[in-house]
């Protein structure tokens, strides 16, 4: 069976932007020809499933979607006609999540934002954890887990670390 999988990067006191949806703060571990395994990672996964702010602020980076080969839902309120491989997909997630994990073929992506990440671990639908910690503490901005979400045991995979100082830490989700 297909796995769900976040890969995100936060900083060390679990931020996952600056105040104003600010990313600037992963430049600081930004190093030419080291990509921390995210085209490994990428190269895994066919479906990719991300938050609508998560999708704007990409598009407002690039002329082209990152992951436009790949099946990609959009989390979002309003319905908008699909671009491509890009859907907007404003039904039930625990249904698109239960839908897309019975189908054959790679794992499934999470990236993002943090109204997602809450969703489906509201409804304990994640398998795998891949956070990369970047070295700097924030101290304001989007926390990547919001506080109330269930209680959810960890089984831990691997630890790398970088010259750059960040560290990324895989971890499985235990299932009860």
């Amino acid at each position: 069976m297909r796995k769900v999988i976040l890969y995100i990067a936060c900083s060390l006191d679990g931020y996952i932007t600056k105040p104003g949806d600010d990313l600037s703060f992963l430049d600081i571990v930004a190093k030419e020809g080291e990509d921390y395994g995210y085209r490994k990672f990428t190269d895994s996964v066919e479906t990719v499933i991300m938050g609508r702010r998560t999708y704007e602020w990409v598009m407002a980076q690039v002329d082209q979607f990152p992951h436009a080969d790949k099946e990609t839902y959009i989390v979002t309120r309003e319905m908008r006609e699909s671009i491509g491989n890009v859907h907007f997909y404003s039904d039930d997630l625990e249904d698109l999540v239960i839908r897309l994990k019975i189908k054959k073929g790679k794992n499934i992506f999470v990236d993002g934002g943090a109204e997602v990440v809450r969703m489906l671990l509201d409804r304990k639908l994640l398998d795998e954890l891949i956070l990369s910690i970047i070295p700097v503490i924030l101290g304001d901005g989007k926390r990547l887990f919001s506080f109330g979400i269930p209680e959810q045991q960890l089984e831990f995979r691997s630890a790398k670390s970088f010259e750059s100082g960040l560290v990324q830490l895989h971890y499985y989700v235990k299932k009860a």
